[in-house]
């Protein structure tokens, strides 16, 4: 089986956007120090539910409903 290498590169005229050759719509990047801010938690509201996203303090990220 061959097997595929998918490089996602920022293109300078989607600001900041990654795009995969293979996707359809390009994936935002969005940096933990904008989403985060000085706190360490944020909320995120999907499809009517609320999930968090915590910074833990070994820096890892962990999302929860």
């Amino acid at each position: 089986m061959n097997s595929v290498d998918i490089k996602y590169h920022a293109d300078p005229g989607l600001n900041s956007e990654l795009v995969s050759p293979f996707a359809q719509f390009p994936i935002k990047l969005i940096s933990s120090e904008n989403l985060f801010g000085t706190g360490k938690e944020v909320l995120i509201q999907h499809r009517g539910e609320q999930y968090h996203l915590r910074l833990t303090r070994n820096d890892k990220l962990i999302l929860t409903k």
